[in-house]
């Protein structure tokens, strides 16, 4: 059996009197796609937020590729390899497709202060080399015909493919979705979902939260189902499907 990538233990999150998460444990195996749905309020951005260190968790942890993961340190995750996407695009609007893209890469530069100031031959030729990896980024991604477009100008559709490619640049071993099918045509969900086996095929595990439960059962090898904060199933797809308390709940009767 393929090693597990992320171990999440126990993990727990309250907001006043609100049990957001409930001791929620699961396991991402290295290379696969691993779905995580419920409805609204089901605790699925709060075990993002927790994992990436916007949230610190009142309970559990977690444990990324055989290491602890701090719980308080949201740059760790990007220098660990997790990267992620938001269910609110936030892009910076005032900036090019490609400039996007060349800040998401700067998790990975070297280049110091001095570097920055002086320009130095180093630099430079860093900095050519980031410009280019974003190019390739926003070609993979479809989207190397707006690289000079300002990001608030680009389609909605492109704009979830240029969060995609941000995100990328990180060089993530974990990309982890938050609803990127939301507000998406069919043409367009069919796109993202070709876009996500062609990221796994490459060799990144992608964790997915999604409310498209057709999007997630055709496509993930695992799911995990919350509801009210608390982990309902965790199996394969055709097992989930026909979990009573997962049809009641989510898919209907």
């Amino acid at each position: 059996m393929t090693q597990a990538l992320l171990e999440a233990k126990a993990v727990a999150k309250h907001f006043g009197g609100v049990k957001a998460l409930r001791d929620v444990s699961l396991s991402i195996r290295e290379g696969e796609v691993y779905g995580l749905i419920g409805p609204n309020g089901a605790g699925k951005t709060t075990f993002f937020n927790c994992l990436t260190g916007l949230y610190i968790p009142d309970g559990g942890g977690f444990t990324f590729a055989g290491q602890p993961l701090r719980a308080d340190a949201p740059q760790q995750a990007a220098q660990r390899g997790i990267a992620r996407t938001f269910q609110n695009i936030r892009l910076f609007g005032n900036m090019t497709a490609l400039e996007n893209v060349m800040v998401g890469r700067h998790v990975r530069t070297k280049a110091g202060v001095f570097g920055a100031m002086f320009q130095n031959k180093a630099t430079k030729a860093e900095e050519a080399a980031i410009r280019q990896r974003a190019m390739d980024l926003l070609h993979y991604v479809q989207i190397e015909d707006r690289a000079d477009d300002l990001a608030k100008n680009l389609s909605y559709g492109d704009q979830r493919r240029l969060e995609i490619a941000r995100a990328l640049a990180t060089e993530p071993k974990l990309l982890c979705l938050d609803e990127p099918a939301a507000g998406m045509n069919g043409t367009e969900t069919a796109e993202l979902r070709e876009l996500i086996v062609g990221i796994r095929k490459d060799g990144t595990t992608v964790l997915l939260i999604e409310h498209d439960v057709k999007l997630v059962m055709g496509l993930c090898d695992r799911v995990a189902v919350l509801d009210y904060g608390a982990l309902v199933i965790e199996d394969v797809p055709a097992v989930v499907q026909k979990d009573q308390r997962v049809i009641e709940a989510y898919l209907g009767a």
